[in-house]
């Protein structure tokens, strides 16, 4: 799933500057991440723990989750909103 500006509406872009998600970070977690288990019903989310090692609002985290919701009207793709954690140690591979 490529995704571009295009696909990025107002209220998903708020998002993603509130949470400090770029749109690489969304592209990464959508190709290598796993699926999100609490997606509600008719959509899908992909989860993926990234390298983080900066800090975050005035804090020092080591990690990134990044949760992207979205799902698929009439075959194309549409982005619904974008979560991240900040910490370390998270578990992969669909627990979080």
């Amino acid at each position: 799933m490529k995704i571009t500006e295009n696909d990025i509406h107002d209220h998903l872009r708020k998002r993603m500057v509130q949470r400090g998600v770029s749109l690489e970070e969304m592209q990464i977690t959508l190709e290598k991440g796993w699926p999100a288990l609490d997606a509600k019903k008719g959509t899908e989310g992909k989860i993926y723990v990234l390298p983080f090692n900066r800090e975050w609002e005035g804090r020092y985290f080591e990690e990134k989750e990044v949760t992207v919701y979205y799902k698929f009207k009439a075959g194309e793709l549409v982005l619904l909103t974008v979560k991240a954690r900040y910490g370390k140690d998270f578990k992969r591979g669909g627990v979080s």
